[in-house]
């Protein structure tokens, strides 16, 4: 999964980098700090039936348990790579590191649904600061070729973050239990915050201006129209509630744009947007972020609730599902520069919603093995393929020292995707989840693949044409 990056070669106002050993070990950390944050999106996902028994959780609150998570993540994101800048990477990266250890101990520790939700609200604001930090320290400590090998180290470590999610989150729920899907962070991230600074210097701060109220503004939006999403499957589409909300979350965008046009330091600038290149990389991975989150949360919903499924099961059974992705983005690096992007987004989005026609038309029943998990794996595959398509999409037209920025916003994208995907396919399931029927859970699949689908027909009118060239820097994972 994709986070944030920083602008491309920017070098430390200290003296030179560490010396070899010291600097792969750096890197070890660094990338074990980021395999935590891209493991709490799935990792939460096996354990939410368990949580919501556990703390007796509702349809809705359930879904926050996964999108009060990604919201300030995605949300705060650029903030954070802002503030890696202005106050230093290493010096952001452990605030935020602390946050989110602290926050990992108190979510396992909740007694009920308000402390489970702040506890993620909390992990996700440290992600934000921790994620463009980490990449920044990344790009900043090597050079060269060994810079290189350090993104594909930390885009491996990124790209298995999901397939362990599922596997680990399952080990734990039928082991200690589901709060130690938050409490295994907290060794984990004690240890980086004792030996990181022995191994990175702390760098210069760069005093610079932070839009805080962009920040805010733009999470504040996206909060209020997951929320609107959500409360359509108890109040429907015109209840009160859902339509105060996605008017709250109108006015909310409409601020942000005047705010961003306004401010001498926007978060976002809005005019790469306008760039046909960069919005079709958005457009691409929020709604592939969308489907794959999707089937995580509604597949570990469905095999636990109406098939009985353990845990552990869950996430052994959802492994080829996330291989698949890690081998569909395998094959779409290769096909984009062999067939372009538009050929490669088309084909990917079409092989998606294929893959995901058989859970829809699911009976009661019907074999998981032989119907459900066979046609994720195929959607993940396509999935897979249009990960790597939006990112060289949105980087081709980028200038070298725009890569950042153009990469922060579709890694924006990405985590806003997971949260509204999540919404969406929670409201269409609601039967599923309320009343034990496999129609609601088929009804939501049918969803992501009308979704696929209409992605599938518009990419070739948003995408591009031509092989995008890859201008330099970091991007996502």
């Amino acid at each position: 999964m994709p986070s944030a990056a920083p602008a491309p070669e920017r070098r430390l106002d200290h003296g030179h980098p560490p010396a070899d050993r010291r600097r792969r070990a750096a890197l070890a950390l660094l990338c074990l700090a980021q395999f935590m944050l891209v493991l709490d999106v799935t990792v939460v996902n096996v354990a939410l039936p368990d949580m919501a028994a556990g703390l007796r959780l509702d349809r809705e609150e359930t879904t926050w348990a996964v999108t009060a998570y990604t919201l300030p993540f995605g949300g705060l994101m650029l903030l954070g790579g802002r503030l890696a800048d202005a106050l230093g990477a290493r010096r952001t990266l452990l605030a935020g590191l602390a946050l989110f250890t602290a926050a990992s101990l108190a979510t396992g520790l909740a007694a009920d649904a308000p402390a489970l939700l702040g506890g993620r609200v909390a992990q996700g604001v440290g992600a934000a600061l921790v994620s463009p930090a980490a990449l920044s320290l990344v790009t900043t400590t090597f050079r060269g070729a060994e810079r290189t090998k350090a993104l594909g180290v930390w885009a491996a470590v990124g790209g298995t973050g999901s397939a362990a999610g599922v596997l680990l989150g399952g080990a734990l729920v039928d082991g200690p239990g589901w709060p130690w899907v938050f409490h295994v962070n907290v060794p984990v991230g004690l240890l980086v915050l004792a030996v990181l600074p022995v191994l990175v210097p702390a760098g210069t701060p760069r005093p610079a201006r932070l839009d805080l109220p962009g920040a805010l503004l733009v999470t504040a939006g996206t909060a209020a129209l997951v929320h609107g999403l959500v409360e359509a499957g108890d109040t429907g589409w015109a209840g009160r509630s859902t339509l105060l909300s996605l008017a709250g979350a109108l006015v909310a965008y409409a601020c942000f744009a005047v705010v961003e046009r306004r401010s001498r330091t926007p978060l976002m600038d809005l005019r790469m947007l306008t760039r046909r290149p960069v919005l079709a990389g958005a457009f691409l991975m929020l709604v592939a972020t969308a489907l794959l989150i999707s089937f995580f949360f509604l597949g570990s919903a469905y095999l636990q609730h109406l098939r009985g499924f353990t845990p552990l099961a869950t996430g052994v059974a959802f492994l080829p599902v996330a291989a698949a992705t890690g081998i569909g983005a395998h094959l779409g690096s290769r096909l984009v520069g062999r067939i372009g992007g538009r050929a490669t987004a088309a084909g990917g989005m079409a092989v998606a919603a294929a893959g995901t026609v058989p859970p829809a038309a699911l009976p009661e029943g019907g074999s998981v093995y032989a119907v459900v998990l066979p046609g994720l794996v195929v959607a993940a595959l396509g999935l897979g393929a249009v990960f790597v398509t939006a990112t060289a999409t949105a980087l081709a037209a980028a200038g070298h020292g725009e890569a950042g920025l153009a990469s922060g916003v579709v890694n924006t994208f990405h985590e806003v995707g997971g949260s509204v995907g999540v919404a969406v396919v929670s409201t269409v399931a609601a039967a599923g989840f309320e009343r034990g029927s496999a129609a609601g859970f088929a009804d939501a699949f049918a969803v992501c693949a009308a979704a696929a689908a209409v992605a599938a027909v518009a990419a070739p009118g948003i995408v591009p044409p031509g092989r995008p060239q890859y201008s330099g820097g970091p991007h996502a994972h």
